[in-house]
């Protein structure tokens, strides 16, 4: 029992040394890093430009400019610097002026130790000492949208309208030089697998990626709306009258059958609006070529709820009697 008290005693008397030697040796660290932040070094960072109050009509270009700036501040201060993406404003309605269809900004150390480095810090050196701006007018152009999807429908079902996206267009500002050279905007791919029901999906729009278009472009949206209605569907099948035409006036013909079976899809809920007065058979007298004895039914008319449409009868056989 006095042994067991004895070890215990002992363990507590190690752990407070170890407690206070980690203690003073994280007290140690603290003080040398406050030394070190609390003097005076000199080095040379590169600054982004942070482009503010450009005229809504003009399209800055230039978008991997930056400034190589000495600076000689102490530690304390760099570390904003080193923890984060250093940026110098460039003001366009009091920074720059233009030149030769381009705006110039020229260093100016008071300006920049003034407002944007503040009293402590040191500005030794700024490279290069003038900065070119290349700048373009807007140009506003509108194009479609053109959907990129791969949709599939389960057996029995199709889509019972168009595919209809809102919006289907979409305007476009930028430079002319690049906006003249954008004709339409894909939207992502959209892949569906057995289909069932209306499709109502929001699509995104396939951009361009790169940091410098993002800045120059802008567009009137970046999504759009799928929107489609899904049926189940069936086969359907009529008689329909064959017409003759393009017959000259002094040719009298036979021709047979006289109707041909028109096959095609349509919804179930479209099914019993389908009548054969929907359609249209012809046969195109003006067709025929090499002395053939007979004639090619085409549909020219049929409902714009049907779909697939086709003739059994590939041949209409006549004669001429006259």
């Amino acid at each position: 029992m006095l042994r067991e008290l004895k070890s215990k005693i002992l363990a507590s008397i190690k752990s407070k040394r170890l407690n206070v030697f980690v203690l003073f040796l994280l007290s140690a660290f603290i003080i040398l890093m406050f030394t070190k932040l609390s003097k005076d070094y000199t080095n040379t960072l590169s600054f982004g430009i942070k482009k503010v109050n450009v005229l809504d009509e003009d399209v800055i270009l230039n978008d991997s400019i930056h400034l190589d700036v000495t600076l000689k501040t102490h530690g304390f201060k760099w570390l904003k610097y080193y923890f984060s993406n250093p940026e110098i404003t460039v003001d366009f309605h009091k920074d720059v002026y233009k030149k030769d269809s381009v705006f110039v900004w020229h260093k100016t150390v008071a300006y920049l130790q003034n407002t944007q480095f503040g009293s402590q810090v040191d500005v030794l050196n700024i490279s290069p000492d003038t900065l070119v701006f290349r700048y373009d007018k807007n140009m506003v152009k509108k194009v479609p949208v053109v959907l990129q999807s791969d949709i599939k429908f389960s057996p029995g079902y199709d889509r019972a309208s168009e595919f209809k996206l809102k919006p289907d267009s979409i305007t476009i500002i930028g430079p002319e030089v690049k906006v003249s050279k954008i004709h339409f905007i894909e939207t992502e791919s959209l892949t569906l697998k057995d289909v069932r029901a209306d499709v109502l999906q929001r699509v995104k729009l396939k951009l361009p990626e790169s940091k410098q278009n993002r800045q120059d472009l802008k567009f009137s949206a970046v999504q759009t709306l799928l929107n489609v209605k899904v049926d189940k569907f069936t086969e359907g099948i009529l008689k329909i009258p064959v017409q003759l035409v393009n017959v000259p006036e002094d040719v009298t013909l036979k021709f047979f059958p006289k109707e041909v079976n028109v096959v095609y899809y349509v919804s179930l809920s479209d099914f019993n609006t389908v009548t054969a007065k929907d359609f249209k058979v012809v046969c195109d007298f003006s067709k025929i070529v090499n002395n053939q004895f007979f004639l090619v039914p085409e549909v020219a008319q049929y409902p714009e709820t049907v779909k697939n449409v086709k003739i059994n009868q590939k041949r209409i056989e006549f004669i001429i009697t006259k």
